[in-house]
């Protein structure tokens, strides 16, 4: 499997009032890349992951993730099941399931069997070592146990692209390194692309390239000049 490639042209999202979300963005995210997107609260950075992984729409502009491009004739339910995975800052599991169940659960609209879905998301819980709490509800579950189940259930359909926000920004220093280096082993046996919103400049200086929004506008770019925690 290879990563997917995005292409984003000339992007803008504008809600009513009028208040821009998203302005005339464009960039392009190579296959395998991990990208780090940065900037400002309300610089935008929610809205364009929003786009990418078509949970919205743009106002004008145009999307393409490998060859498809995002619009009102896209099967979303289909990108969504076959191209990619999403982990958010605050995880989004039902409280009241076990671990398995809700890693399970992204399987569902798959056509996956009932065995079959277990013994994936075992598998999964096991990748991110958590099979001894896969009986656990959520609700019993740590920060970054809860975050760890989120990143499995986010890679049960072996997404080619992982869209991440702000993954560590409720979680302690130990934790959110304990993700982060679980998101990077998933894409270097994947082969996924990776882009992650985040404000901490060690996950920012784990990825290939960051990029930075200000007011819904593309910026600037960097390249990695932190790799460790100091």
């Amino acid at each position: 499997m290879s990563g997917a490639r995005v292409v984003v042209e000339e992007v803008s999202r504008v809600h009513p009032g009028p208040i821009v979300a998203v302005a005339d963005v464009s960039l392009t995210l190579e296959p395998e890349e991990f990208v780090a997107l940065t900037g400002p609260s309300g610089s935008g950075k929610t809205s364009l992951l929003a786009l990418i992984g078509g949970l919205d729409a743009p106002t004008s502009g145009r999307i393409e993730v490998d060859g498809l491009e995002l619009g009102p004739r896209t099967e979303l339910s289909r990108y969504h099941r076959e191209t990619v995975g999403f982990v958010f800052q605050h995880h989004h599991l039902l409280a009241h399931l076990t671990a398995v169940t809700n890693v399970e659960l992204a399987l569902l609209g798959a056509g996956v069997a009932r065995r079959e879905r277990r013994e994936r998301a075992m598998a999964l819980l096991d990748e991110v070592g958590l099979t001894h709490r896969a009986d656990s509800t959520s609700s019993h579950l740590s920060g970054g146990e809860r975050q760890r189940v989120a990143l499995a259930r986010a890679l049960a359909n072996a997404p080619a692209l992982l869209l991440a926000d702000e993954p560590t920004g409720s979680l302690d220093s130990d934790a959110s390194q304990r993700v982060l280096g679980l998101m990077e082993r998933a894409r270097e046996r994947r082969g996924m692309t990776m882009l992650v919103v985040t404000y901490d400049p060690y996950v920012a200086g784990r990825a290939d390239r960051t990029l930075h929004l200000r007011d819904g506008r593309l910026v600037a770019e960097d390249r990695p000049v932190l790799r460790a925690r100091e």
